[in-house]
């Protein structure tokens, strides 16, 4: 396969964007305006596109009645001047916010400069009372040009939105989160991908929380950038103190978040996903459907980034995106309470009080008791009801066993155990197949006979089949077809092999009794193996599944981001990165490649599978989550 021939071009998706706070002296603009110099070089040297600075930062923000001084205003549209020259020859898009007075009116504005020239210039619209005093609302200002002595024809207005290729900008100013309908909704519905919002907001005790929600909520809802720089402690402290908050989100995450209350230059450093968010509007369209919602057309002002392929990756990309890195146990009991509430519904629904579940001493198996058990409780159900059954094979190891039998035992659930050895060897007999050729179908054997065992049995006892199969599992179709692939509702159906992990280490390390903790955690350092193959002489696994189809938290990687939509290369990319220090590059492109046969010629699995509860953004279930037809080619994916 030849993806990696054609090299991924990050540039044309991510842009490095930063977010400053300098030292200012309040009115001393020369002062002021040597250290946002001081910022853009720092930033250029990083690699940086794009930079932001707060809310008058040309001034500083507490200048008061000062802001109606001529001499001040005049001052600070020479300072902008001065700010063009020296961006002349700089490939850095630069918001840097000045008093701007416009017919007879005084405006809080952003200017937006590249190449240093103005390309626009954005007033407030959201003007809190303390500014009327000085500052009129550029709310209504559309559609308008406005010349300084330096420069003719400036667009100003609210409804300017930034663009090169990707690369949509608008800009903010002021605190939004208290406003009813913050101007970067009506921006967005208009197409804007990352918002800039400088900002002047005080410090209160608990007010950092309220950013940081609302940048993650917007990016969310709007499917954007936001890029996030406040002033900082050098602000007046009259009556209140600034503490320089910079933040930069995408799409519900928080990037990057600098410590407040500095007393230096603070520039933080992000890459923006512009295809990432582009993909997520694919998929919500109602940006678009509601664009008319606007009050207003929004006018697109062209510019060209220079260079993009002098590009760094400025962004951590995590090995696990499916495991929450943000208080963890919290989100961890909300994927139980998912797989519990899903399946006391099913119980409910079918008036089935028992339920007939096979253990093998496994991670997958295990969590799907664990489940199970906490729904009994839910219920008030008597866990004896619960009929767990191990059935031991050509493969079964004593760890396995042992665990599986010791387990049930703590759990105080019932346990029968069924040797499938003399029925797997009389089906050899039946079928003429040499048991000591062990292919697939010497597997497999195994496995729908234990399949068989558990329909049988819950439809002697009037129970439900418990499904063990997880998500990883499902996409690389690694499961016997009408085998472990068949139940009568699988707990685990959308969740991956890492995050199990996790779920489980989650209830060991919160377990209160000793011996079930160290039945889990006994579990958790036991290799992932179906044990369908013979174990070796010294009673240990031989079949070892991550070393057969590859270790599952690549696969999990490569899951996520392809059911997000991403191409092949830039996962390739992507992974890479994030597991440069584990893995090198020709171990990732051989997986990947394997994962992308495997997903494609598996689908007929997923098509058939049984209901399951989704619990996170990535699903497999073929009635809405990912519909795929069974007989698509993967070809165009390595081209």
């Amino acid at each position: 396969m030849n993806f990696i021939e054609k090299q991924y071009i990050p540039w044309k998706d991510f842009l490095n964007v930063a977010s400053a706070c300098p030292i200012t002296n309040v009115m001393d603009i020369e002062f002021n305006l040597t250290n946002i110099k001081k910022c853009i070089n720092e930033a250029l040297n990083k690699k940086v596109k794009y930079i932001i600075f707060p809310e008058l930062s040309i001034t500083s923000y507490s200048c008061g009645d000062l802001f109606l001084n001529n001499q001040l205003l005049n001052s600070s549209l020479n300072a902008i001047e001065e700010l063009c020259s020296f961006l002349k020859d700089k490939d850095i898009l630069v918001s840097v916010g000045s008093p701007f007075l416009y017919r007879n009116s005084l405006y809080n504005c952003a200017f937006i400069i590249h190449y240093g020239k103005i390309l626009g210039i954005v007033p407030k619209s959201n003007i809190c009372s303390s500014e009327q005093r000085w500052f009129s609302s550029g709310f209504k200002i559309r559609n308008e040009y406005v010349s300084t002595y330096f420069q003719e024809n400036i667009p100003f207005g609210i409804d300017l939105i930034f663009q090169s290729g990707n690369f949509k900008f608008s800009f903010v100013l002021g605190d939004e989160f208290n406003s009813p309908i913050p101007l970067s909704s009506y921006l967005s519905l208009k197409g804007a991908n990352i918002i800039g919002n400088l900002s002047a907001s005080n410090e209160l005790v608990g007010k950092s929380q309220k950013r940081r929600d609302f940048l993650k909520t917007t990016t969310q809802r709007l499917s954007c950038g936001y890029i996030y720089s406040s002033c900082g402690v050098y602000e007046s402290t009259t009556d209140l103190v600034y503490s320089g908050h910079l933040l930069i989100g995408e799409k519900g995450n928080l990037l990057k978040e600098n410590k407040r209350f500095k007393r230096e230059n603070e520039i933080i450093v992000s890459s923006i996903d512009v295809d990432s968010l582009m993909l997520n509007r694919l998929r919500n369209t109602y940006l678009e459907e509601y664009s008319n919602l606007c009050p207003f057309n929004a006018r697109t002002i062209n510019f060209n980034f220079d260079n993009l392929q002098d590009f760094i990756l400025q962004r951590d990309i995590k090995k696990y995106p499916f495991i929450p890195y943000d208080k963890e146990d919290n989100r961890l009991e909300e994927i139980f309470n998912i797989q519990v509430s899903a399946l006391a519904k099913r119980l409910e629904h079918t008036n089935l009080k028992s339920t007939v579940i096979g253990i093998s001493g496994g991670l997958d198996s295990t969590l799907a008791l664990l489940v199970t058990v906490k729904t009994f409780k839910l219920l008030n159900l008597d866990l004896k009801n619960i009929i767990a059954i191990t059935m031991p094979g050509f493969g079964t190891t004593d760890r396995t066993y042992n665990n599986a039998i010791n387990l049930c035992k703590k759990l105080g659930v019932s346990l029968r155990e069924i040797h499938i050895v003399k029925s797997c060897l009389q089906h050899f007999e039946d079928i003429g197949h040499n048991p000591n050729i062990h292919d697939v179908t010497y597997e497999n054997v195994q496995a729908r006979e234990r399949t068989q065992i558990l329909m049988d049995i819950a439809n002697k006892e009037g129970g439900l089949v418990i499904g063990t199969g997880d998500l990883s599992e499902m996409a690389l179709g690694w499961c016997t077809f009408n085998g472990d692939h068949m139940s009568m509702y699988g707990v685990n159906a959308s969740v991956p092999k890492t995050l199990i992990r996790y779920l489980v280490k989650h209830v060991a390390l919160e377990e209160k009794d000793k011996e079930t903790s160290s039945i889990l955690l006994d579990i958790l350092d036991t290799p992932v193996s179906p044990e369908l193959l013979p174990k070796d002489n010294e009673g240990n696994i031989t079949q070892k599944t991550e070393n057969i189809v590859g270790p599952y938290e690549l696969h999990d990687f490569f899951l996520y981001y392809f059911i997000k939509g991403f191409e092949v290369r830039k996962i390739y990319y992507l992974t890479c990165e994030a597991f440069k220090e584990d893995y090198k590059e020709d171990i990732i492109k051989r997986w990947l490649e394997f994962f992308i046969k495997r997903f494609f010629t598996q689908q007929f699995k997923r098509s058939t599978v049984p209901d399951g509860p989704k619990v996170g953004t990535v699903s497999l279930s073929p009635r809405g989550d990912f519909i795929m037809p069974s007989d698509g080619s993967y070809n165009s994916f390595f081209k």
